[in-house]
């Protein structure tokens, strides 16, 4: 259960009554989600989001608020914050910071098709276009300047050969971006999986959960994307999946001839991001809560695979 912070109605009426959002009708528990306690909160007049902060940077919640507002006001399909009669969003709650956001219509797609990668390409095309220009800056918290010192915490709990493989990729890693041209930047969600995303039928109903939105190469985010969606079980690219989300992508944002040369390294790169920070869940800094952490496995096998067949053509941009 990822309620960590039970409320009660009176709690959730108080909170109410600074929003022009209507009367509290129902509250209701999420189980869903590993580190923010959630519920849907009904309303005699919509259906709401409300989100108390467990853990992280709380400071940084004004970023998330910032980005969230911004892509809402470029009519992104992101859940931009309810603010109260005085334009307040961020408030505290229980003790803990919260945000009441709009639900969005959906649900996670567990094996997107074709029109769903073309939705979500086309819409994350979007969404770089536009946040290239957004004002707020986070550096990227999982990028390779925290690969090079994280992962030396790992190595003693990895077979010899996973060892060597991880170092060496670091290490490459250096070569290629520690010097390489600057890629495009812009803000990034950071963490768009699947699970993040809300379908209907083939429709994009949102984006959902920026709280690894940060600024940097908008490639990273872009490498995330592909690795989650168009992997099949054996982490080899699906041609189909890989295409209609990158061509819908640059539909809208086409890349540039030096993210077109680092998109290999990239994949693979973001891989081992997801491979470490899995790892260190599991063996150096557990879960505050009672939670089972993600299989570090998904990401090792999708990094092998990168490495044995490497990357798919990139379809060209379309004019």
């Amino acid at each position: 259960m990822a309620v960590f912070t039970p409320l009660t109605e009176s709690q959730v009426e108080a909170f109410l009554s600074r929003f022009d959002a209507g009367s509290l009708v129902s509250l209701e528990g999420v189980p869903a989600g590993t580190e923010n306690s959630t519920f849907f909160v009904t309303t005699d007049r919509r259906e709401l989001v409300l989100t108390l902060f467990e853990q992280g940077e709380h400071e940084e919640l004004p970023f998330f608020v910032d980005l969230l507002d911004y892509l809402d006001e470029h009519r992104l399909p992101v859940p931009g914050p309810l603010h109260d009669r005085d334009g307040v969003a961020l408030h505290s709650l229980a003790d803990k910071p919260a945000l009441l956001f709009p639900r969005l219509p959906g649900k996670h797609p567990r094996d997107p098709n074709l029109a769903q990668c073309r939705a979500l390409g086309e819409t994350l095309g979007r969404l770089h276009k536009v946040s290239q220009h957004f004002p707020g800056h986070r550096p990227n918290p999982r990028d390779l300047h925290w690969l090079m010192p994280m992962h030396h915490k790992v190595l003693a709990y990895l077979a010899p050969e996973d060892q060597a493989l991880m170092k060496d990729e670091v290490e490459i890693y250096q070569g290629a971006f520690g010097d390489g041209p600057e890629l495009p930047q812009g803000a990034l969600h950071g963490d768009l999986f699947r699970d993040n995303t809300l379908f209907e039928g083939d429709r994009l109903g949102g984006i959902i959960d920026f709280y690894n939105g940060c600024t940097g190469d908008l490639l990273f985010d872009l490498a995330i994307v592909v690795n989650d969606w168009a992997s099949d079980e054996d982490g080899r690219l699906d041609v189909e999946r890989h295409d209609a989300l990158l061509a819908a992508y640059q539909s809208r944002r086409p890349l540039t001839a030096a993210e077109r040369d680092a998109w290999p390294m990239m994949l693979r790169l973001t891989a081992l991001r997801y491979w470490l920070s899995r790892l260190l869940v599991v063996y150096v800094d557990p879960p505050a809560h009672d939670l089972t952490p993600h299989d570090p496995e998904r990401f090792r096998t999708i990094l092998k695979a990168r490495l044995a067949h490497g990357a798919l053509p990139l379809p060209e941009a379309s004019r």
